[in-house]
């Protein structure tokens, strides 16, 4: 095989080097260099063959409907928009230990389809001790293989003729084209783009896992994301047990939806209505609590908002947030003393959100000022009041999208009451849930206390 020509470029200006160098001469940055190949003479191993295509007319193209492979998860098919497309490729990232893995091998387990599971971090043996601990069906149509070469791992994958193929993860895998170790920005272009070209020509769906940096991006060049067809997150709080399963990217559907997990010693639980598990069942009624109708997506839930409101002991008021923008929180505490009169300047807030949820909607912003509201007044909330809203910075509750669906989510789980903006356009439709309309914090206050 002809020796193959590469080079190294900066990647923050491009410039070009034929050999490495800790710093780039030109735009002076330190440790951006990268090998590239610049010409690929042969190669022995040619996954593509000697396809051509013609250009045709945009009126010529025959379309129908995309041909989706199942999972066995509706909380995945929800997310990807109905299942898996062939021939697509899907990136899902998330931090070590959150599931990714676990999700997959549940797939390949339960799947009743031809499953090829590469995995270049785990061998045989230990894929096999988890697969034992989280289910015990046994599926003759799962195959392992444990291999870092791409080269091989595409062979394999051409003579198998698999339904789904699985990689864990891309930063592993290494081409024997390029001299540099596996996970730099090199290998993982050109191993990726190899998995893409596989699976077009196939027809073959590749599910990769990719391993995300401290920052919380997937590792690797940013083209990776722009390449697949869809880029999931898997994320949620170690400490508890739910993690959430969203879109980032998606060609083939919408990129609103959710989808919620229980991480259980078998492995991971779908959760079909998260909000009577994320509400707190309460045997007595406590201040500093309130319910907020919450949207990921177009998937209404109901979260359990908690706040703690102290006297500063040490002189200076800390704010500590969970779950919640500590920005908007002070945001939010401004408002109040601003522009509706009540001191907490001088004293600590402590805010939860229950579950490990982590949400930015700004639906929120009602909820977290009644909860704070009263715990400053030791005053509770009615366990069958809820709240949708979001506050201006002048001191008005202004409207929120999907009004219908959050009101109709708080029916179904029998609230009595919702509180939302009067900006906000209600369906003439009769609700079996009082709708109560407000427009100030101060008129906020007086209807709820």
């Amino acid at each position: 095989m002809a020796k193959i020509k590469t080079a190294y470029y900066c990647q923050k200006c491009g410039t070009q080097y034929p050999q490495w160098h800790g710093q780039c001469k030109n735009c002076g940055e330190w440790n951006t260099l990268v090998e590239e190949i610049v010409e690929k003479k042969s190669s022995h191993y040619d996954i593509l063959g000697s396809g051509k295509q013609k250009i045709i007319n945009i009126t010529e193209v025959e379309t129908g409907t995309e041909i989706r492979l199942k999972t066995v998860s509706e909380e995945l098919n929800r997310v990807l928009g109905g299942g898996i497309v062939l021939g697509s490729v899907i990136l899902i990232g998330g931090e070590p230990g959150i599931g990714k893995s676990t999700l997959l091998l549940q797939l390949a387990l339960k799947m009743k389809k031809k499953i090829l599971y590469v995995s270049g971090e785990e061998s045989a043996s230990q894929i096999k001790m988890r697969a034992d601990r989280i289910t015990d069906i046994q599926n003759p149509n799962c195959f392992l293989y444990t291999e870092t070469s791409i080269e091989k791992i595409l062979m394999e994958a051409k003579n198998l003729q698999p339904d789904l193929m699985i990689v864990d993860s891309i930063q592993t895998l290494q081409s024997q084209l390029l001299e540099s170790a596996a996970g730099t920005v090199s290998q993982i272009r050109e191993c990726s783009g190899e998995l893409i070209k596989f699976a077009k020509e196939k027809n073959i769906p590749v599910i990769l896992v990719g391993h995300i940096t401290k920052d919380g991006q997937i590792a690797g060049p940013k083209v990776l994301e722009h390449m697949v067809d869809v880029v999931l997150n898997f994320d949620g709080d170690r400490n508890h047990l739910f993690r959430l399963l969203r879109a980032q990217k998606n060609r083939f559907g919408s990129t609103q939806e959710i989808g919620i997990y229980e991480m259980v010693t078998q492995g991971l639980k779908e959760i079909k209505n998260p909000s009577e598990i994320l509400i707190t069942k309460k045997f007595e009624e406590l201040s500093g609590n309130a319910v907020a109708v919450t949207l990921e997506g177009n998937r209404p839930m109901l979260l359990e908002i908690q706040a703690l409101v102290s006297t500063a002991v040490y002189g200076t008021p800390q704010r500590s947030c969970t779950g919640f923008d500590s920005k908007r929180l002070n945001m939010l505490l401004a408002v109040l003393e601003k522009r509706a009169g009540f001191m907490l300047g001088a004293k600590d807030v402590f805010l939860n959100i229950t579950g490990g949820i982590k949400t930015d909607d700004p639906a929120l912003d009602l909820a977290v000022i009644a909860a704070v509201l009263s715990s400053n007044e030791d005053l509770a909330i009615s366990e069958k009041y809820c709240f949708a809203g979001e506050i201006g910075l002048s001191g008005e509750i202004r409207p929120i999208p999907q009004i219908e669906q959050r009101i109709s989510e708080a029916e179904k789980l029998g609230y009595e009451k919702i509180f939302v903006s009067n900006l906000n356009k209600i369906p003439k439709r009769k609700f079996g849930i009082k709708i109560e309309e407000v427009s100030k914090i101060e008129e906020f206050h007086e209807k709820l206390f």
